[in-house]
């Protein structure tokens, strides 16, 4: 009887022993890696899995749970920080120059400069005012003619840019014959080629006009000469018969030329 009694509470002891023992982790599907290259990088792979048996009733239940974690982090993926532009102000300066700056960034690097440029337009009208305030006009113009826009303002006024102490006409005659000093030559010869090429057009056309009023005017002379003709030979037929004779025999009442004057 005893023997039954222990028989029975080891059976049950080792059922319940069965049915509450944890999942038994796979060692053989688990691998993991990791390598450190340019950064940092983590890789984690991990096949895990958990099989649950139960039994009631003759029922069988079998649960299987797989899991895997792939991390990869690379350095070179991180951003830096933006790079920001220097700030360059002229406001408050009574100077000819302007501040240019700009910035670059990427991935793995950012660059930022920046610098001063000297406006030359700037320097060159201050100076002129210079020259003008010492009452010195010639010097003034002259400075502002530097700047092609300038000179050819002045030339389209009628008023050419001095040349060296020549103003008005004399200075223009300088400066037509040295063109290659104009400040303004690359767009005079442009210019230049543009008005000759207008010029040529219209001579071409003016000596096509000029041909077909020459034309014109042969053939009206050669039609008032062929009136003339056709006049001057109705004259002469007429003439012809004005000299013609015809005697009438007054007998028989016959007529009958009988004698004709020729020219």
């Amino acid at each position: 009887m005893l023997k039954s009694n222990l028989l029975l509470v080891f059976l049950v002891t080792f059922i319940l022993t069965v049915s509450t023992l944890p999942a038994w982790g796979d060692s053989t599907n688990d691998n993991n890696a990791q390598t450190n290259s340019s950064g940092s990088n983590t890789q984690i792979t991990g096949g895990y899995t958990s099989t649950t048996t139960n039994n009631n009733d003759g029922q069988t239940n079998t649960t299987t749970s797989t899991t895997t974690n792939n991390s990869t982090t690379n350095g070179s993926d991180v951003p830096v920080n933006s790079a920001n532009a220097p700030s360059f102000s002229a406001m408050s300066q009574d100077v000819c120059s302007t501040g240019i700056s700009g910035s670059v960034s990427t991935l793995g690097l950012g660059i930022s400069g920046g610098k001063h440029v000297r406006d030359l337009n700037c320097e060159r009208i201050k100076l002129s005012k210079v020259l003008f305030d010492f009452n010195m006009k010639i010097a003034a113009v002259s400075l502002l003619c530097q700047d092609e826009r300038v000179y050819m303002a002045m030339k389209s006024a009628g008023t050419p840019c001095p040349w060296d102490g020549k103003i008005g006409p004399d200075a223009q005659a300088m400066w037509d014959k040295y063109p290659e000093l104009r400040p303004d030559y690359e767009k005079f010869l442009v210019k230049s080629e543009v008005i000759a090429r207008i010029d040529a057009e219209i001579a071409k056309e003016e000596a096509r006009l000029e041909a077909i009023k020459i034309q014109a005017e042969q053939e009206a002379l050669a039609r008032k000469v062929a009136e003339e003709k056709a006049k001057l030979e109705t004259l002469k037929q007429q003439e012809e018969v004005d000299k013609i004779i015809i005697e009438t025999d007054l007998e028989t009442k016959e007529q009958r030329v009988i004698n004709v004057h020729s020219g």
